[in-house]
């Protein structure tokens, strides 16, 4: 784990829109670096423990299955429009065009600023920064290009371009000849112990309101990159322990200056080529970091600034390389609503800003959730021409001829023919099977289990498909079916059913009581028959003491017979 790409674009976006309170607190003079640094250091560790207490706090609750719950073209979406953001804002590096002279602004406008002041682009910054860009790019097509190149594999890329680029600007004294901007002198000090404490000019809502939009994005590509490694290299991996690992670290972490640090996909890809086994590499890591920052700092000082957007630039490009095939994937399976997804919130993170992209990602995911599982998974159930004693789902909208000939009581479960029907069973196959509606009676499978969320549709799902027979015609259509007599629920599916769900399957039943229309349960589970006797199933109108459908079927042909025998 480490600071990783989006989540730094998150945390510096949150520390430049403070910035602007610090900024106006000095106006209209100009805030001294020391403190600018200070501030911005304070804002990035206050949020480090926000994300830190939040992620520590999914853990402990158990909420390691949120990673899920965002879909993948809104992740898709936001880490495009995410990487765009970065892409424009590093591109105004590159250039060697100065920073806009608003301290708050959106990636939109900056765009338009970059575009608008091509002409003022620093000649010399431009082209070595593009020029390093350039070797990274090959550099990387001639590593996937020749893959048994053992010893190209094994080139450190982004160290050789600061060694050549550091070497080239000193030499060529590019800072004092071209006003090149360079790295600079950095204090390598290493930080001491200090609780986080939030600046006196910023807004808490604006740093708990960060925390989570970070730990939400942190959480999830730390999650996904944990489960994809446990899987590629056969070892189990609990999403909770995760969550507590990274939490704590980023609670002690902000004591020390740190800001926030999740799971990183391209460190664990580098991990995992140098055949890392044990915490013991990030142990090694750790080391490596500590000699630079305390010896290899100063001779980093003529690094020029743009290079190190080059590099950024670089990993923005690798991050944008899957969308166009998700687009294409999208566009070839016709799936509409996801690539329109995609889009928007890429659009808007863009347009807007990366929170509003997060924001819409994660809202847009949990409707979507909600939405589809408060549709109760249930099938209409027709018998086969082939067995009287198979039931297979119905597809399609049911023919009207189909539906033309009156009921009869006597004739409950014989199943409807037309002439179509018949002429189309006399050309069927041996292997294939035609299902058709029975007459008078609805059959209906429920494939999942009732709880308070899918059950509230139930009632009006039923109804339409009492009336139409198919949930796909629309309720401004007129009824294609004869009116129900009886109802079979077939309950194979239904493993449990809590309270909430249990009372409205109740008031169902008497329902269809009050309409003199029987209620058969078929292949009731226990847990699920405990809970029918407890509430009156049975003086509700519903009998639930049936093996199969065929047992219920038989059972309403008798009833519905000797009913008709006694009216008359």
């Amino acid at each position: 784990m480490g600071p990783e790409a989006l989540v730094s674009v998150l945390t510096g976006t949150l520390v430049k829109g403070q910035l602007k309170h610090l900024f106006a607190a000095y106006s209209p003079n100009t805030p001294p670096d020391d403190t600018i640094d200070q501030f911005s250091s304070a804002v990035a560790s206050a949020v480090a423990l926000a994300s830190g207490i939040f992620t520590f706090a999914l853990g402990v609750f158990r909420f390691g299955f949120l990673d899920s719950m965002i879909s993948e073209s809104s992740l898709r979406g936001f880490i495009s429009g995410a990487a765009i953001v970065v892409l424009i804002g590093q591109s105004r590096i590159v250039l060697g065009l100065p920073a806009l002279s608003s301290v708050h602004t959106t990636p939109w406008n900056e765009l338009k600023y970059i575009v608008s002041n091509l002409s003022h682009a620093h000649a010399m910054t431009a082209v070595i920064s593009l020029g390093a860009l350039l070797f990274l790019r090959v550099l990387r097509f001639a590593k996937k290009r020749f893959k048994s190149a053992r010893w190209l594999q094994g080139v450190p890329d982004t160290l050789v371009v600061i060694i050549l680029a550091t070497l080239v600007s000193w030499l060529a004294k590019l800072y004092e000849r071209h006003s090149v901007r360079v790295f600079g002198h950095v204090d390598g000090e290493l930080p001491h112990f200090a609780i986080p404490k939030i600046p006196a000019l910023v807004d808490t809502k604006d740093i708990v309101s960060s925390g989570i939009t970070i730990t939400m994005i942190g959480v999830v590509e730390s999650v996904i990159v944990a489960r994809e490694y446990a899987s590629r290299n056969h070892y189990a991996v609990s999403s909770n322990r995760e969550l507590v690992a990274l939490g704590v670290s980023n609670v002690v972490g902000s004591a020390f200056g740190a800001y926030p640090a999740f799971g990183s996909l391209a460190r664990s890809k580098l991990n995992d080529r140098a055949n890392a086994r044990s915490q013991l590499s990030g142990i090694v890591s750790v080391t490596i970091v500590l000699i630079s920052l305390l010896h290899l700092l100063p001779y980093l000082y003529h690094l020029p600034l743009g290079v190190l957007a080059a590099i950024i630039v670089d990993a923005v490009i690798s991050l944008l390389e899957a969308t166009p095939r998700s687009v294409l994937f999208l566009f070839r399976v016709r799936a509409w609503s996801d690539l329109f997804l995609l889009l928007f919130i890429c659009a808007c993170s863009v347009v807007a800003s990366v929170e509003t992209g997060i924001l819409l990602a994660v809202v847009i995911s949990l409707v979507m959730v909600i939405k589809r599982s408060n549709m109760p998974r249930i099938k209409l159930l027709g018998r086969s021409t082939h067995n009287d004693h198979e039931f297979h789902p119905i597809d399609g909208i049911v023919p009207q001829q189909a539906l033309s000939r009156h009921l009869s009581f006597s004739g409950i479960g014989e199943h409807s023919r037309t002439p179509e029907s018949n002429d189309a069973s006399s050309d069927e196959g041996e292997g294939e099977t035609r299902v058709q509606h029975v007459e008078g009676v609805l059959i209906v499978r429920v494939d999942e289990p009732l709880y308070f969320a899918n059950a509230g549709q139930l009632h009006a799902r039923l109804n339409r498909l009492e009336l139409y027979g198919d949930m796909r015609v629309h309720p401004s259509e007129d009824p294609r079916m004869k009116p129900t007599r009886a109802v079979i629920f077939d309950l194979i599916g239904m493993s449990d059913i809590d309270g909430s769900a249990l009372e409205i399957l109740l008031n169902i039943v008497r329902e269809y009581e009050r309409r003199q229309v029987r209620v058969a349960f078929a292949r009731v589970c226990e847990p699920v028959r405990d809970r029918f006797e407890i509430s009156g199933m049975s003086s509700a109108g519903g009998e639930y003491g049936f093996s199969d459908i065929n047992d219920a079927l038989s059972y309403l042909e008798r009833h519905l017979t000797i009913s008709v025998v006694t009216q008359e």
